[in-house]
């Protein structure tokens, strides 16, 4: 299996999911951030009651939807309150990212060799230099093909063997891998991917449990790609064949010791989950180390973080071997939003942090944040952001605040097709393939999703029958209800507006 699953396809075809993009005629810049005490009769009567029934009665719902043809505010519920967004937040990151680095940005990794090549030797280390490159991937557990292109790029500049080390340079961004407000008890998950300059496999390790032909017995569990430096436990076993599947990841930060447990079900398909990687940068270099000695080049000093040498890399000048490129920006987000890829949200925040001089740093990636919604006259009051991806239980945003970013890019012709295109299509794909399937909305829904524990949220663009551009968030924090009556309440809200 490949940790970048339909990256490929969704840069492809991204564009052509989504509904039309026909512009709607800009709005006041009063709809920006400031709701309309006017709001639509036929509709307050209808959403107050979806929003304060069960499952939602007891918790609090941030909601507002305006029209984009008129800039008018058609519902207003709470929309000033700060609510905790979840994955909504990558709409601030992703939508700052198009503004301040273009959807034409790109990312860039070197591999470079720092001593003499002699006779098939090169006396001296290999150095891979990252730049916040998050889309370098395994395929199908195997090393990626660019690894096997500076194998050959190596062999080329003549090098068979290396007798020092791989080194990976991860200076681009700063050191602190995981984002504040992130709880303990998941950053075993792959989800909770650290973010590094020099990033590979989306920071995880892949997890494929299979259940044994007897119950009771040690289920098998096999992990990849080569390079993760996981220390594995098993405790999985074999359950009984009408048992439910149950796994549970355990491992602490600066650990590589990772506990699987729990039970698969005899005769099963096996499983599969991802794990977080402690270090990227050495996850990176060691399977490239791997991947080097399957080629027949060996190197004896064997892959290290340059945050841990002891030697320094010699002096004197270096030799590229290699270099990759990114796909631009504008695939990266169309992969990351439609699935809702935590890692990417981080290492986009970071390299908007990057400056001459300065390594990429969330805190430096939330200055621009805020700057340019100064910028776009929004009210910076209404956003409190601890990371990119929107993991952090400290981040707090309104619901005027997103559907004021959400209205500044539909109407900045520079922003709106990439980035509308990202969104996923109720019904169709992303993380909306199996919601909003009725008929009646399809293709009109184009939104981000947002779940945490008891947060949910959709925020986005909508077309109702009559073909209004609408754009809205709605968020719901605190409550106990299954996701699935939240979301079906939020459907139903969307159903209510595009049937208009």
């Amino acid at each position: 299996m490949s940790s970048a699953v339909g990256r490929v396809a969704f840069a492809a075809c991204v564009l052509a999911a989504g509904v039309a993009l026909r512009p709607a005629p800009v709005a006041s810049s009063e709809a920006l951030g400031t709701a309309s005490a006017v709001q639509d009769p036929g509709l307050v009567p209808v959403l107050d009651s979806l929003f304060s029934s069960a499952p939602l009665a007891p918790a609090l719902v941030s909601v507002r939807v305006d029209s984009l043809t008129t800039g008018r505010t058609l519902y207003s519920r709470n929309a000033r309150s700060l609510v905790m967004p979840a994955s909504n937040m990558k709409i601030v990151t992703m939508a700052v990212a198009a503004e301040r680095l273009g959807w034409d940005a790109r990312f860039e990794t070197s591999l470079e060799s720092a001593g003499p090549i002699a006779d098939g030797v090169l006396t001296g280390d290999l150095v891979v230099t990252g730049g916040g490159d998050p889309s370098i991937a395994a395929q199908d557990l195997r090393s990626p093909a660019l690894f096997g292109e500076w194998a050959e790029a190596l062999r080329a500049a003549g090098v068979r063997r290396v007798t020092g080390r791989i080194i990976g340079d991860d200076s681009a961004f700063d050191d602190e891998p995981l984002g504040a407000g992130w709880a303990w008890d998941y950053l075993a998950a792959g989800y909770a991917a650290a973010s590094g300059a020099l990033s590979y496999n989306e920071n995880v390790a892949v997890l494929t449990i299979a259940p044994a032909p007897v119950a009771g017995t040690p289920a098998r569990v096999d992990i990849g790609p080569p390079g993760h430096g996981l220390e594995l436990v098993n405790e999985v076993r074999t359950g009984a064949r009408d048992s439910a599947a149950t796994i549970a990841l355990g491992r602490l930060p600066g650990s590589a010791r990772l506990t699987v447990s729990g039970q698969v079900p005899i005769g099963s398909a096996a499983l599969v989950r991802t794990t977080a990687i402690d270090n990227p940068t050495r996850f990176f270099v060691e399977a490239l180390r791997v991947a080097l000695a399957e080629r027949g080049i060996s190197v004896l000093g064997g892959a290290a973080d340059i945050d841990d040498l002891t030697a320094p890399v010699a002096a004197g000048p270096r030799r590229l071997i290699g270099s990759h490129t990114s796909e631009p920006l504008s695939s990266l987000v169309g992969y990351a939003m439609k699935v809702s890829q935590n890692f990417y949200g981080e290492m986009v925040l970071k390299a908007l942090g990057r400056s001459a001089g300065r390594p990429g740093s969330t805190e430096g990636g939330r200055q621009i944040v805020r700057d340019t919604l100064t910028r776009w006259g929004l009210p910076v009051d209404g956003l409190v952001m601890y990371d990119g991806s929107g993991l952090s239980r400290y981040n707090y945003v309104t619901a005027d605040l997103l559907v004021g970013v959400l209205t500044h890019v539909w109407h900045d012709e520079r922003l709106r097709g990439p980035f509308a295109a990202a969104l996923p299509v109720g019904g169709r794909d992303g993380t909306l393939q199996s919601r909003l399937t009725n008929p009646a909305v399809d293709r009109r829904i184009q939104a981000k999703t947002g779940t945490i524990n008891n947060v949910r949220a959709l925020s986005g663009y909508a077309e109702t029958a009559s073909g209004e551009r609408l754009v809205f968030s709605m968020i719901a924090n605190n409550f106990t209800a299954p996701n699935a009556q939240v979301d079906a309440a939020m459907d139903q809200a969307l159903e209510r507006l595009v049937g208009r």
